[in-house]
């Protein structure tokens, strides 16, 4: 018995040193990333050409806030899971787990009912003790530096509607996958492994058709000059396009994106309002501030946002590209093969009742919790050293994406596009080695430009 207790103590310290080293080399490398920052005051003479001193200085302020901010939350973060550990946070829970549903007449038998009640619990306390610290970044710093476009009314009730309709989504899943391992017998992992393939591909079906207009509007591009030039250049790649769709994402801050879904013979493309230079609502308001000006005598200065329609179908050049080089079947594949020995490894270490006496639980020991020990804190070393190698490979994809938009003939659009979506977002052109390599899943902005060859490239 003593060796088992020593066994079990060994485990939670192991899985508490090695959460702490991952949150210090994270500071590290976000200190070196800060200095940086605090060092570059002046544009770099290679970027001369492409930033101002006032966009500099902006984006430096604004990636120095973003910085701070998620130092501290994130020493939040670490604190409170340690603090939930040490304190046994998480058998406490699961006992109040058992004791609503023994009020409503399942004993321990119902373990699933018991698991689903942790589970809401569980994510009701994470979105509240979150919430502070999201309100303060959206409502603080992205108001700051002139990027959120939201009430507090409306941040408040999407967030009740996201934690509603992931509600929805998870316990049905959780409980379908506790009972697949339960009845699965020798194979479970094989039964587990498939169920969540198919629940995953359901999701990325159905997301931007009925989940995602729960949050924002989706409205299709208007017939016009670049939906039509959307449509030629996805048919001489034999993309297969059935819709392409604006989405108001302006309601909730000015940063811009565009992606595309949908398997096989029906792909969609989804444009964010503020990547669009003719359509982003910032634009018109920022037409009517000129036009009082020039009412006033003052001289009329816009500062449009976004991209004209030939950089949008260079940066869908660069998107298009990542389905005709097979980047996201690849990503597919490489989730699908880590999550198959995932649960191959859960079901060799689920049998083993040290992994769950080091965290609380000596008289039970719980599916769910098994899961969430194994995937979470056991994993934590494979899931970090994965991370980092998917990020490498993810800025591989981000170049050869990017050469098949220089390919296209659209280089120097391409170009003026980067730059435009970098001084939009206030991204910050000069990053440290290090943190860039663990971090940046894209390449810096000026490798990127190196890679093009320059605006007159083609």
């Amino acid at each position: 018995v003593e060796t088992i207790y020593s066994g079990t103590s060994q485990i939670f310290y192991a899985v508490l040193l090695f959460s702490w080293t991952v949150y210090l080399w994270e500071a590290y490398l976000a200190h070196r990333q800060r200095m940086v920052y605090k060092r570059t005051r002046h544009v770099p003479a290679e970027l001369g050409a492409i930033m101002d001193t006032e966009t500099l200085e902006k984006s430096r302020l604004y990636q120095l806030d973003k910085s701070n901010f998620s130092f501290w939350s994130g020493l939040y973060s670490e604190t409170e899971g340690t603090l939930i550990l040490l304190l046994g946070g998480i058998p406490f829970l699961w006992r109040v787990s058992g004791a609503i549903t023994a009020k409503v007449g399942l004993g321990s038998e119902y373990e699933i009912s018991q698991s689903l009640v942790f589970l809401m619990l569980a994510t009701l306390f994470s979105a509240l003790t979150g919430l502070p610290w999201s309100i303060y970044n959206t409502f603080v710093i992205e108001e700051k530096h002139g990027f959120n476009q939201q009430t507090l009314g409306f941040f408040l009730k999407d967030a009740v509607k996201k934690f509603v309709v992931t509600q929805c989504i998870l316990l049905p899943v959780t409980a379908l996958l506790l009972y697949i391992i339960k009845i699965g017998g020798d194979y479970f992992f094989i039964y587990a492994w498939l169920f969540t393939l198919v629940v995953s591909l359901v999701l990325v079906t159905i997301y931007a058709d009925y989940i995602a207009p729960l949050f924002d509007k989706f409205t299709p591009l208007p017939e016009g000059e670049l939906k039509t030039e959307i449509e030629r250049m996805a048919q001489s790649i034999s993309f297969p396009l059935t819709k392409v769709y604006v989405v108001e994402g302006s309601k909730r801050s000015s940063h811009s994106n565009a992606y595309f879904y949908g398997f096989f013979k029906n792909k969609r493309i989804v444009l964010f309002d503020t990547l669009l230079e003719d359509y982003s609502p910032l634009n018109r308001s920022g037409e009517s501030e000129a036009e009082r000006g020039e009412d006033n005598g003052a001289a009329a200065t816009v500062k449009k946002q976004g991209c004209n329609n030939p950089e949008v179908l260079a940066v869908l050049g660069h998107e298009l590209g990542h389905w005709k080089l097979g980047h996201t079947v690849k990503n597919i594949v490489i989730g699908q093969m880590n999550s198959f020995l995932c649960f191959f490894l859960f079901a060799v270490l689920i049998g083993r009742k040290e992994l769950f006496m080091a965290f609380g639980f000596y008289e039970s020991q719980p599916t769910l919790i098994g899961l969430m020990i194994i995937f979470q804190f056991i994993f934590s070393p494979y899931n970090e050293l994965l991370s980092f190698c998917l990020t490498v490979l993810s800025r591989r994809f981000e170049f050869q994406a990017d050469a098949f938009a220089r390919a296209m003939g659209r280089a120097s659009e391409l170009y003026s596009a980067l730059i435009k979506l970098n001084k939009d977002n206030l991204g910050f052109p000069v990053a440290d080695w290090l943190f860039s390599m663990w971090h940046y899943s894209h390449p810096p902005l000026l490798e990127r430009l190196r890679a093009l060859g320059g605006p007159k490239q083609d």
